[in-house]
């Protein structure tokens, strides 16, 4: 059985806080979340095993997250000497949404019009957790994410499509390939 990780994870500091989007490895992890399609679980990682998650990804038949690339693995890159955009076998839906669109669209905009479900949060708000100490509503906002990922690439998988509403409030079909 193939083990698909979904991936995502949220940050201790903001862009600002670090000097800029280029500085990405000093935001530092505040909590990671996966999700294995081999023991069908999610895992919680602290800052403190992310050596841990690092080798969870790096087991994964496939890792699959939303703009995991350039933004998660730039943060993980703070951990590890690891090229892991080139060391992962990595899916990043971000990636296949901004091949069919030409623009790059958010999670929350394709799972809305997708799946009818939004996120429950942004990054900031997760920052401002970490600072507040509200570890669990990281978790949970970071693990709903995971699913959400999860489900946006199911349908991808099962359907050869994701949808966005445009500007114009249409909804609109976005013919993807996964491979």
């Amino acid at each position: 059985m193939k083990n698909i990780v979904y991936f995502d994870l949220e940050t201790q500091l903001t862009a600002n806080d670090v000097g800029g989007w280029d500085r990405k490895a000093d935001m530092k992890i505040s909590l990671g979340v996966t999700y294995s399609t081999a023991t069908e679980t999610y895992e919680i990682f602290s800052e403190k095993r992310v050596p841990e998650l690092i080798e969870t990804l790096s087991k994964a038949d496939l890792v699959v997250g939303y703009n995991n690339r350039r933004f998660d693995y730039e943060v993980l890159m703070g951990y590890t000497i690891l090229d892991l955009a080139h060391h992962l076998p990595t899916l990043d839906l971000l990636e296949v949404v901004e091949r069919a669109a030409g623009h790059r669209l958010s999670l929350d905009a394709i799972a809305t019009a997708t799946l009818g479900v939004g996120k429950t949060g942004d990054g900031l708000d997760a920052i401002r957790w970490w600072r507040e100490g509200k570890l669990m509503e990281i978790a949970r906002y970071c693990c709903f994410d995971v699913k959400v990922t999860k489900l946006v690439h199911e349908y991808a998988m099962n359907h050869g499509e994701l949808h966005f509403i445009d500007r114009f409030s249409r909804k609109q079909t976005l013919q993807v390939s996964l491979t």
